[in-house]
């Protein structure tokens, strides 16, 4: 069974005090020991800055949350939770923007060989 991706990207509102939201994220997916298998982790620039991408591309996105369930059921478990569900609504109002992406997960083998590299190469660098 495929593991069940919940992504979500936001801009915080200029107002809200981002550090308290993070906690509440960390403490809220530290909860979940009821959801079995589960995994999560959270990245995010501390200081909310994308420092390499350009602003086209980034759309003033700052922060991303991905959480790794082990199975779509354990994802619509979690989100059921009363918990989750009043912490959903304290961050929908802090939040200026939001993608929210769900996903199954795939492994995709590397079938490149050293000798398609050429071909490769040719292939995206052409205008």
């Amino acid at each position: 069974m495929a593991d069940f991706k919940h992504l979500v990207v936001v801009k915080f509102r200029p107002d809200v005090n981002v550090g308290e939201i993070l906690y509440g994220i960390q403490t809220l997916v530290s909860c979940v020991g009821t959801v079995k298998p589960f995994e999560c982790y959270i990245e995010y620039r501390s200081t909310g800055e994308d420092l390499e991408g350009s602003e086209m591309v980034r759309q003033g996105f700052t922060h991303v949350f991905a959480v790794i369930f082990g199975s779509k059921e354990g994802y619509n478990a979690h989100i059921q939770r009363p918990a989750h569900i009043k912490f959903s609504a304290v961050v929908a109002q802090a939040l200026d923007k939001v993608v929210v992406l769900n996903f199954l997960g795939m492994w995709v083998e590397q079938k490149v060989k050293a000798s398609d590299l050429p071909l490769l190469h040719h292939i995206i660098s052409k205008p």
